[in-house]
């Protein structure tokens, strides 16, 4: 018995109806699956309802876009349990299984004996772990980000100045509306909004992006993921940590957020070769020539 976390958007119709399809599917071949309470009640499957540890599953399944699937990846916080990624809605770059391919994806996955036997493997993606330090005080604060955490002005019309050390040591100090520091994945997030580069979610980087610098130095520094990045908060004016597009807490002066490339990984299924490069031609709709 193979235990299953059905994770699904929590306003759109289509992801209900496949929550339902996939547990009925799932419990008819003898596996325990179940949605977390919350998606339950907005989905109105309350009958799917469980109050298991998402660390617990097995496997996991993401039932919208790519949201759902950092959101997923944030509910089994490390642990190594492998997602299914099943499309509902706009073409994304994490999800790569469209809506009616759901049953057919779950019977090849159990079918499979063990992943890399030729008919579904797991893609290893870099997290990053983001450890806030408050001044005065000795007790950290963690979150683990597959796409980036960020640190963000909350006044508009003023920028807030941050410190940065790479490895220990001062680096400079940046005017801006805010840092984001992501890895490859989260390269073509919030990032690459920011003009930071597109990077191959295949690497292991560390990108520190400054948002709107008031400075001339305005350039993405791609470092490796073995150099921690230490961002202290310089100034009276309050700054936003979000983690993965979620506020996570408020920082002011002597603060500081220490970001370190994770030894837990997001692990996504993949039913054949997946072309990232060929993934953004079709999310940009670049032409051949």
């Amino acid at each position: 018995m193979t235990r299953v976390l059905i994770v699904a958007h929590q306003q759109r119709t289509e992801a209900a109806a496949l929550a339902h399809l996939a547990v009925q599917w799932l419990r008819d071949h003898g596996h325990h699956a179940w949605l977390g309470a919350a998606d339950a009640e907005a989905l109105l499957l309350t009958e799917f309802a469980a109050d298991d540890a998402p660390a617990s599953a097995d496997l996991a399944i993401s039932l919208g876009g790519d949201g759902t699937m950092l959101r997923a990846v944030q509910m089994l916080a490390g642990a190594p349990v492998p997602i299914i990624g099943v499309n509902v809605g706009l073409l994304g770059y994490l999800a790569e299984v469209e809506a009616d391919g759901l049953l057919p994806a779950l019977e090849r996955f159990f079918a499979g004996p063990d992943p890399g036997a030729g008919d579904w493997q797991i893609e290893q993606r870099m997290m990053v772990d983001v450890l806030m330090h408050r001044s005065g005080n000795s007790t950290v604060e963690q979150w683990c980000a597959l796409n980036e955490g960020v640190l963000e002005k909350q006044e508009a019309g003023h920028t807030v100045r941050l410190a940065v050390s790479i490895d220990g040591a001062p680096f400079t100090s940046y005017a801006a509306d805010g840092l984001i520091v992501a890895t490859p994945t989260g390269s073509t997030a919030y990032a690459f909004s920011a003009r930071g580069p597109v990077v191959s979610p295949r690497h292991r980087a560390l990108l520190l992006t400054p948002v709107s610098p008031h400075m001339l130095f305005d350039r993405t520094l791609v470092l490796d993921p073995d150099e921690a990045i230490e961002v202290e908060v310089l100034g009276h004016r309050p700054v936003t940590l979000s983690v993965d597009g979620q506020r996570a807490a408020s920082l002011s002066e002597g603060d500081m957020v220490e970001f370190r490339a994770s030894i837990a990984t997001a692990r996504f299924v993949r039913f054949g070769r997946r072309r990232f490069h060929q993934i953004l031609k079709t999310k940009f709709g670049l032409s051949d020539r």
